[in-house]
Protein backbone atom coordinates (compact mmCIF):
# COMPACT_ATOMS: atom_id res chain seq x y z
CA UNK A 1 0.00 0.00 0.00
CA UNK A 2 1.38 3.75 -0.96
CA UNK A 3 0.16 5.86 1.50
CA UNK A 4 0.88 9.86 0.91
CA UNK A 5 0.04 13.23 3.01
CA UNK A 6 -1.23 16.45 0.58
CA UNK A 7 -1.69 19.66 1.12
CA UNK A 8 -4.81 20.57 -1.43
CA UNK A 9 -6.21 24.02 -2.38
CA UNK A 10 -9.71 24.64 -1.96
CA UNK A 11 -11.47 28.07 -2.48
CA UNK A 12 -11.13 28.89 1.19
CA UNK A 13 -8.51 26.73 2.57
CA UNK A 14 -5.71 24.29 2.07
CA UNK A 15 -6.65 21.01 3.03
CA UNK A 16 -4.87 18.22 5.01
CA UNK A 17 -5.52 15.27 3.15
CA UNK A 18 -4.29 11.24 3.69
CA UNK A 19 -4.86 9.55 0.29
CA UNK A 20 -4.01 5.41 0.43
CA UNK A 21 -3.52 3.12 -2.55
CA UNK A 22 -3.93 -0.50 -2.19
CA UNK A 23 -1.84 -0.68 -5.43
CA UNK A 24 -4.62 -3.27 -6.36
CA UNK A 25 -6.73 -3.56 -9.34
CA UNK A 26 -9.39 -0.48 -8.53
CA UNK A 27 -12.28 -0.51 -7.43
CA UNK A 28 -13.33 3.02 -7.15
CA UNK A 29 -12.22 6.06 -4.88
CA UNK A 30 -13.38 6.19 -1.06
CA UNK A 31 -13.92 9.69 0.70
CA UNK A 32 -13.95 9.53 4.19
CA UNK A 33 -15.50 12.52 6.22
CA UNK A 34 -14.58 12.88 10.15
CA UNK A 35 -16.86 13.81 13.07
CA UNK A 36 -17.37 17.01 14.57
CA UNK A 37 -13.86 19.30 14.09
CA UNK A 38 -14.73 21.09 17.52
CA UNK A 39 -15.45 17.89 19.42
CA UNK A 40 -11.70 16.28 18.61
CA UNK A 41 -13.17 14.89 15.33
CA UNK A 42 -9.76 14.48 12.62
CA UNK A 43 -8.49 12.21 9.80
CA UNK A 44 -7.22 9.66 12.64
CA UNK A 45 -10.57 9.06 14.46
CA UNK A 46 -10.92 5.54 14.71
CA UNK A 47 -14.44 5.36 13.38
CA UNK A 48 -13.21 7.11 10.20
CA UNK A 49 -9.78 5.14 10.33
CA UNK A 50 -11.43 1.89 10.28
CA UNK A 51 -13.62 3.04 7.42
CA UNK A 52 -10.36 3.84 5.12
CA UNK A 53 -9.15 0.23 6.37
CA UNK A 54 -12.88 -1.25 4.71
CA UNK A 55 -12.26 0.70 1.48
CA UNK A 56 -8.75 -0.58 1.27
CA UNK A 57 -9.75 -4.13 1.63
CA UNK A 58 -12.46 -3.50 -0.74
CA UNK A 59 -9.85 -2.36 -3.48
CA UNK A 60 -10.57 1.21 -2.87
CA UNK A 61 -8.05 4.27 -3.01
CA UNK A 62 -8.94 5.74 0.38
CA UNK A 63 -9.08 9.39 0.50
CA UNK A 64 -9.04 11.08 4.42
CA UNK A 65 -9.41 14.80 4.90
CA UNK A 66 -8.59 16.97 7.76
CA UNK A 67 -11.78 19.26 7.40
CA UNK A 68 -10.80 23.32 7.78
CA UNK A 69 -8.99 24.48 11.11
CA UNK A 70 -8.01 20.62 12.32
CA UNK A 71 -4.68 19.57 12.02
CA UNK A 72 -2.64 21.45 9.58
CA UNK A 73 -5.83 22.35 7.44
CA UNK A 74 -6.15 25.86 7.57
CA UNK A 75 -9.94 27.70 7.89
CA UNK A 76 -12.30 27.65 10.50
CA UNK A 77 -15.00 25.46 10.96
CA UNK A 78 -17.83 26.50 8.21
CA UNK A 79 -21.24 24.63 10.17
CA UNK A 80 -20.83 22.29 7.12
CA UNK A 81 -21.21 24.62 4.11
CA UNK A 82 -17.79 25.30 3.69
CA UNK A 83 -16.21 21.56 4.92
CA UNK A 84 -18.68 20.40 1.83
CA UNK A 85 -16.69 22.56 -0.60
CA UNK A 86 -13.66 21.74 0.70
CA UNK A 87 -14.75 17.82 0.02
CA UNK A 88 -16.30 18.69 -3.32
CA UNK A 89 -13.12 20.52 -4.79
CA UNK A 90 -10.73 17.80 -3.08
CA UNK A 91 -12.88 14.95 -5.06
CA UNK A 92 -12.30 17.37 -8.42
CA UNK A 93 -7.99 17.15 -7.10
CA UNK A 94 -8.35 13.66 -6.78
CA UNK A 95 -10.31 12.02 -9.45
CA UNK A 96 -8.42 12.64 -12.64
CA UNK A 97 -5.04 11.11 -10.66
CA UNK A 98 -6.95 7.77 -10.55
CA UNK A 99 -8.68 7.69 -13.95
CA UNK A 100 -11.81 9.13 -12.35
CA UNK A 101 -13.03 6.36 -11.32
CA UNK A 102 -16.33 6.35 -9.45
CA UNK A 103 -16.55 7.74 -5.59
CA UNK A 104 -18.07 6.00 -2.73
CA UNK A 105 -18.56 8.91 -0.21
CA UNK A 106 -18.27 7.29 3.81
CA UNK A 107 -18.94 9.65 6.74
CA UNK A 108 -19.02 9.65 10.40
CA UNK A 109 -21.45 11.85 12.61
CA UNK A 110 -20.70 15.35 11.25
CA UNK A 111 -19.16 13.86 8.31
CA UNK A 112 -22.16 11.93 7.29
CA UNK A 113 -24.29 15.61 7.53
CA UNK A 114 -21.22 17.17 5.03
CA UNK A 115 -20.94 13.82 2.74
CA UNK A 116 -24.88 13.83 2.23
CA UNK A 117 -24.57 17.45 1.00
CA UNK A 118 -21.52 16.33 -1.26
CA UNK A 119 -23.75 13.59 -2.71
CA UNK A 120 -25.38 16.61 -4.28
CA UNK A 121 -22.86 18.08 -5.95
CA UNK A 122 -19.99 14.82 -7.50
CA UNK A 123 -21.49 11.81 -9.36
CA UNK A 124 -20.94 9.20 -6.64
CA UNK A 125 -21.95 5.04 -6.43
CA UNK A 126 -23.45 5.22 -3.35
CA UNK A 127 -23.20 7.00 0.18
CA UNK A 128 -22.50 5.21 3.70
CA UNK A 129 -23.76 7.37 7.16
CA UNK A 130 -22.26 5.80 10.16
CA UNK A 131 -24.02 7.44 12.84
CA UNK A 132 -25.45 10.55 10.77
CA UNK A 133 -26.36 13.19 12.91
CA UNK A 134 -29.44 13.55 11.88
CA UNK A 135 -30.80 15.41 15.32
CA UNK A 136 -28.57 17.65 15.27
CA UNK A 137 -28.23 19.05 11.67
CA UNK A 138 -30.83 19.49 9.07
CA UNK A 139 -30.10 16.17 6.77
CA UNK A 140 -32.10 16.34 3.10
CA UNK A 141 -33.60 13.60 1.37
CA UNK A 142 -30.63 11.06 -0.24
CA UNK A 143 -29.41 12.46 -3.37
CA UNK A 144 -27.95 8.73 -4.48
CA UNK A 145 -28.46 5.55 -2.82
CA UNK A 146 -27.84 5.51 0.94
CA UNK A 147 -27.21 3.41 3.55
CA UNK A 148 -26.81 4.07 7.13
CA UNK A 149 -24.98 2.36 9.78
CA UNK A 150 -25.85 3.11 13.70
CA UNK A 151 -25.04 1.99 17.09
CA UNK A 152 -28.17 0.42 18.66
CA UNK A 153 -26.63 1.85 21.84
CA UNK A 154 -25.96 5.64 20.16
CA UNK A 155 -25.68 7.69 23.34
CA UNK A 156 -25.53 11.03 21.08
CA UNK A 157 -27.64 10.19 18.31
CA UNK A 158 -31.01 8.64 19.56
CA UNK A 159 -31.69 5.60 17.19
CA UNK A 160 -35.19 6.13 17.50
CA UNK A 161 -34.61 9.51 15.28
CA UNK A 162 -32.35 7.54 12.56
CA UNK A 163 -34.42 4.95 12.15
CA UNK A 164 -37.59 7.67 11.57
CA UNK A 165 -35.07 9.92 9.20
CA UNK A 166 -34.20 6.07 7.35
CA UNK A 167 -38.26 5.31 7.13
CA UNK A 168 -39.32 8.71 5.64
CA UNK A 169 -37.10 8.28 2.97
CA UNK A 170 -36.94 4.56 2.19
CA UNK A 171 -32.94 4.29 3.64
CA UNK A 172 -31.69 0.83 4.61
CA UNK A 173 -30.28 0.92 8.04
CA UNK A 174 -27.81 -1.63 9.25
CA UNK A 175 -27.66 -1.70 13.16
CA UNK A 176 -24.87 -3.00 15.77
CA UNK A 177 -25.99 -4.27 18.92
CA UNK A 178 -24.80 -3.01 21.93
CA UNK A 179 -22.75 -0.45 19.68
CA UNK A 180 -22.65 3.29 21.34
CA UNK A 181 -21.97 5.93 18.84
CA UNK A 182 -18.36 5.80 18.83
CA UNK A 183 -18.15 1.87 18.49
CA UNK A 184 -16.22 1.27 21.32
CA UNK A 185 -15.12 -2.27 21.05
CA UNK A 186 -17.77 -3.14 18.15
CA UNK A 187 -15.17 -1.29 15.18
CA UNK A 188 -14.50 -4.96 14.42
CA UNK A 189 -18.59 -5.25 13.65
CA UNK A 190 -18.59 -1.99 11.66
CA UNK A 191 -15.31 -2.86 9.68
CA UNK A 192 -17.43 -5.92 8.34
CA UNK A 193 -20.20 -3.79 7.88
CA UNK A 194 -18.67 -1.53 5.60
CA UNK A 195 -16.41 -3.90 3.68
CA UNK A 196 -19.98 -5.61 2.89
CA UNK A 197 -21.67 -2.84 1.50
CA UNK A 198 -18.57 -1.58 -0.36
CA UNK A 199 -18.55 -5.06 -2.31
CA UNK A 200 -21.81 -4.89 -3.07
Amino acid sequence: MKRHRFHIECPDAVIETVVEDPEVELRGLALVAHPHPLHGGSLDNKVAHTLARAALACGYVAVRPNFRGVGTSTGQYDHGIGETEDLVAIAEHIAPQFGYLPWTLLGFSFGSYVQHRVARRIEARQLIMVGPAVSMYDFTPPAIATTIIHGEEDELIPLAAVQDYAREHDIPLRTIPGAGHFFHGKLTQLKILAEDLLRS
